[in-house]
């Protein structure tokens, strides 16, 4: 018989200022540095102004080496561009997968209607380390739309579950990963109910955009609260008290040593100064923006 998986903590997130950009940063912590192998989780809200020129919004051009940057999507429309020559609009419910690998310049920017209408954009973006041996593969995206994302409905549909990665009940996430990795999507109507399995040997979270949720009939979370989940236990059960959108990250620890500097994440610090020469000689690529 599975037992439920107690929490070890409850991160609020906090606001930053990234470049201008103000949002909710929920980890790192000042004593909890990662939750291997998930290094980041940002929420960012924002309002445009009407006619707001795709140039000018979002973020600009910006390198990445070791690592996986994604982004869950939930206002709005966020177009992705990179070195690689990939251009890609992701809308509400879909996700945006990069493994960076040896390097590559992506920017971030709201999509061009939202912009100018001046819709409100939100995303989730986490960061997924990815191990030495990996860490220098040849970079990829995928850009998942809502439609796209396996989807249960449960709890006579009050509760509403999209497997970006790895498996739920029956259904798989169609986003590969160089380590087990669990990534949920959850969206609660008002005393919905979930029972999430997750091994003891991962490591995870539930993050809440808003709303309320009883975590194991016992805790209770509120909006932009991380709860932090214990190796003990192996079933989330997850209750809303309204309705409520949240995340499930979880996966097998790395286990490796962890050298960051800004866009690059690696194992030793002389890997964090190749990757920044690497950069600026041109080796990861360039990204010439054009915009219509």
């Amino acid at each position: 018989m599975t037992s439920p998986k107690k929490l070890k903590k409850i991160l609020p997130a906090f606001k930053i200022n990234m470049g201008g950009i103000i949002l909710d940063q929920a980890l790192p912590q000042k004593d909890v540095d990662m939750i291997d192998p998930f290094l980041l989780v940002h929420h960012l809200e924002h309002k445009f102004d009407p006619n707001t020129a795709q140039a000018s919004a979002g973020v600009p051009p910006h390198p990445h080496r070791g690592f996986a940057p994604v982004s869950f999507v939930f206002k709005g429309g966020v177009h992705h561009r990179d070195s690689t020559n990939i251009s890609s609009v992701v809308y509400p419910g879909g996700t945006q997968w990069m493994h960076a690998g040896s390097g590559i310049v992506h920017s971030e920017r709201p999509a061009k209607e939202v912009a100018e209408a001046g819709e409100s954009w939100e995303l989730i973006q986490f960061w997924v380390n990815a191990p030495a041996k990996h860490k220098m593969t040849k970079p990829k995206y995928v850009g998942l739309q809502k439609d796209n994302t396996p989807t249960a409905c449960l709890s006579y549909e009050n509760v509403e579950v999209g497997v970006v990665a790895g498996q739920f009940q029956n259904l798989t996430g169609p986003i590969e990963t160089f380590t087990p990795i669990l990534a949920l999507r959850l969206t609660f109507s008002e005393t919905g109910e979930v029972d999430i399995p997750v091994p003891e040997s991962f490591n995870g979270f539930v993050y809440l955009l808003d709303g309320a949720l009883t975590y194991n009939d016992e805790v209770s979370l509120k909006s932009k609260d991380l709860a932090w989940l214990s190796n003990e236990g192996e079933v989330v059960k997850l209750k809303a008290a309204k309705n409520t959108r949240a995340i499930l990250l979880a996966g097998e620890p790395i286990n490796e040593p962890v050298a960051t500097y800004g866009p690059f994440v690696m194992n030793e610090q002389s890997e964090i100064m190749q990757a920044m020469r690497d950069y600026q000689v041109g080796k990861m690529g360039t990204l010439d923006e054009v915009f219509e």
